[in-house]
Order: structure tokens, then C-alpha cells, then sequence
């Protein structure tokens, strides 16, 4: 037996109908947990200790990701916050955030 990814398939079936944006954008896209330890919002990007996040095929890790600044209303360094990440263009992207 072995293991399929109906995801890859399915976005390889897209890719040729020209309709990657679409799939891309809905399965690409995961809540999770972690740890705030830096904020730069003068260039929009959080750093945010997590635990593995599947969806995004995530390993637990510290990863930089980009946010809109008006997001980081108080959230600091230290905080626990539960976001949604989301791949966007081969970067990572926090839409949402709260404590």
C-alpha cells in the first residue's frame, strides 16, 4: 500500500485548468498556538514559537511571519496567542491573531 495526497493531486489537476489560485488559497490556511517573542512592526513581521501545524505541513518551530501592523494592537513579546496562518506567494502571513 502507500500513501496518497489527494491535496498535491488535486491542486496538480488544478495547475493544468489554470485554476491554482483557488485551492491553493482555501487549503493553505491553519489556526494555531504559540509563543509571540518579537515583534517588528515597522516592517510588518511577527516571530511566533509554535507547535507543529500540519495544514501548513509546519514542523513545531520559531518562524518569522509577515502581518499587517494594525494586527499587533496589544500583542507583545511573551504573550500566548492563537492565529491563523496562512501561505500566500512561498511566505507565511498571519490574517488573524488574539490572546
Amino acid at each position: 500500500m502507500f500513501a496518497v495526497n489527494t491535496r498535491h493531486i488535486a491542486a496538480a489537476v488544478l495547475a493544468g485548468l489554470g485554476m491554482v489560485t483557488t485551492i491553493s488559497a482555501q487549503a493553505q490556511e491553519a489556526r494555531a498556538k504559540g509563543e509571540v517573542r518579537r515583534i517588528d512592526a515597522a516592517n510588518g513581521k511577527i516571530t511566533i514559537k509554535h507547535g507543529a501545524i500540519g495544514q501548513l505541513e509546519l514542523p513545531a518551530m520559531t518562524l518569522v511571519y509577515l502581518i499587517e501592523p494594525a494586527l499587533l494592537v496589544g500583542i507583545a513579546p511573551g504573550d500566548t496567542v492563537t492565529f491563523v496562518a496562512a501561505r500566500k506567494n512561498d511566505q507565511y502571513v498571519v490574517v488573524s491573531i488574539s490572546k
